[in-house]
């Protein structure tokens, strides 16, 4: 796991570069990654990975191993959890600590995470495509991006 108070000069190059087109684009948060530069940052055990989808979502549709778990929103009308920003620190330990913040399409993981550099955590990033991907043409998902779709390491209760 990586250290929580690790220097801000101390990303991996990936992300650094994240953190540049953050910049130049002038998003609210550090940056977005694809889900194949999540994985192998989470294997290499650089990044935490929390998956902002509800608890539903985890348990139906599957999750990654080795992610936490705080959900940007609850239930089927997916109200937004008050509590999100405390219940991130409590589950990184830190808000200097790297963050990788996945939901289904990355929308809501882009929510949170706009959410959580305004809380002030200084290293939190989105994963792109997010775990399902963007719905296509025939209302499916996975057909085109997302972590399945990149037949990253997946599993289902």
């Amino acid at each position: 796991m990586p250290s929580a108070t690790a220097e801000l000069t101390s990303l991996p190059p990936e992300l650094e570069s994240a953190r540049a087109v953050a910049l130049s684009t002038q998003l609210p948060y550090a940056g977005g990654v694809t889900p194949p530069v999540a994985w192998r940052l989470l294997e290499a055990g650089e990044v935490q990975l929390v998956d902002v989808r509800t608890f539903e979502e985890r348990k139906f549709v599957g999750h990654v191993p080795g992610s936490a778990h705080v959900a940007w929103a609850t239930g089927t009308s997916l109200t937004r959890n008050p509590r999100f920003v405390r219940e991130l620190e409590a589950k990184v330990g830190s808000k200097d600590a790297t963050v990788l913040l996945l939901c289904r399409s990355g929308k809501r993981s882009a929510q949170a995470a706009e959410a959580a550099a305004k809380a002030g955590f200084t290293r939190v990033f989105n994963v792109l495509e997010g775990f399902e991907g963007e719905i296509d043409a025939q209302q499916h998902r996975g057909g085109a991006d997302g972590w399945r779709f990149h037949s990253l390491p997946w599993v289902q209760d």
